[in-house]
């Protein structure tokens, strides 16, 4: 399902909590991993390599991007927050990767959204990916700005984006809340992979949530 091979893949956010815990599953597919974040993983593997770039400031995005054929983009701040760390991290920075991405013709980007973006829909029912986006954060409302941001480099320059909104990554289910949005770290590389190699996709937006029965939303 590749396009070219070898692809130079750009992971960022490689030193926090998700991209920590998926970086060994990404680096067996896809040796040769790219990694950036503003401070220096762990346990580098020999194959990897490292670029430090703060995400708000666009020469320093660039060079890390630079080469690159794919980005997969978690990098930002992972919470709610104040109002200039999330408009730096989550909106400038998102604004300077894309824009990266488009002047260094990267093909595709897949971003971590968050179910946050439509965090006040109410539990009654199940919602599509088509809805209108109701964020619940000012962290959520950045997560919706990515996926606006995608859309229109998608479709004015070509750069091919997968939006996942993440829901609750772990390896198990911790408690009764959790059993409607928990994603294993298996389905959220799989989904990743769909980013990266699915012939068809342009700009496509999906639940970041295993199949589970309790499940708030609906990926058909």
């Amino acid at each position: 399902m590749s396009e070219d091979k070898p692809r130079r893949i750009l992971f960022t956010g490689a030193a926090g909590g998700i991209g920590t815990m998926i970086r060994p599953l990404l680096a067996r597919l896809y040796p040769g991993l790219v990694l950036s974040d503003k401070v220096k993983p762990a346990n580098l593997l020999t194959s990897e390599t490292f670029v430090a770039a703060d995400l708000s400031k666009p020469d320093e995005v660039a060079a890390a991007v630079k080469g690159a054929h794919s980005v997969v983009h978690l990098g930002g701040f992972s919470v709610e927050g104040p109002w200039d760390t999330i408009l730096q991290a989550n909106i400038v920075g998102c604004y300077n990767m894309f824009e990266a991405a488009r002047q260094a013709g990267v093909k595709r980007l897949i971003f971590a959204s968050s179910n946050h973006a439509v965090g006040f829909y109410p539990r009654k029912r199940k919602i599509g990916t088509d809805v209108t986006v109701r964020p619940d954060s000012r962290y959520g409302v950045s997560k919706a700005f990515g996926e606006s941001i995608a859309a229109l480099y998608a479709d004015k320059y070509g750069v091919r984006s997968l939006c996942i909104r993440i829901g609750n990554l772990d390896t198990k289910v911790v408690d009764k809340r959790r059993m409607s949005i928990w994603l294993h770290p298996d389905d959220l590389v799989q989904l990743i992979r769909i980013g990266l190699d699915h012939p068809d996709v342009h700009y496509e937006i999906v639940f970041g949530a295993s199949d589970n029965e309790r499940g708030w939303w609906d990926n058909q």
